[in-house]
């Protein structure tokens, strides 16, 4: 058995990716900044497609367990996206400061999200590697 821990490197990537361009949007035009969210929804509208798939191909109980997650945190998705869609719809002063107080709520709660995804597959891997291991012992023991 393998444990993929190449999939937490990936994501320990994307963080810091992620972090960098956290970083320089406060300095970019807003033309920039606006191609940058465009590609920032395209992205993250795309990897959660390809989430779905994948859990999806999968049957058992553990994966009906993360599916059930995946359609609930689409449903947030497609639910913020709306209010973002439907306030960018709108173009005066108090729209754009409910936006951005909307739009702030949003990303402290994604990346809160994101932090308990991060521990919960640190405590995965953790176990996958236990479980792999606790495979070789029971082997060795048998042989």
């Amino acid at each position: 058995m393998s444990v993929p821990t190449d999939r937490f490197d990936e994501l320990a990537d994307r963080i810091e990716a992620a972090r960098r361009a956290v970083r320089t949007a406060a300095s970019q035009s807003e033309a920039e900044l606006h191609a940058k969210v465009d590609e920032a929804r395209k992205k993250a509208d795309a990897d959660a497609a390809e989430l779905g798939v994948r859990a999806r191909a999968t049957a058992d109980e553990a994966e009906a367990h993360w599916d059930r997650i995946q359609s609930d945190w689409e449903n947030h998705r497609q639910s913020v996206r709306r209010r973002i869609d439907q306030a960018k719809a709108q173009e005066d002063l108090e729209a754009a400061e409910l936006r951005a107080e909307w739009t702030e709520a949003d990303a402290r709660d994604a990346v809160d999200f994101a932090a308990n995804a991060i521990d919960e597959a640190t405590y995965a891997m953790l176990d996958a590697i236990q479980a792999s291991k606790d495979v070789e012992v029971r082997m060795d023991a048998v042989t």
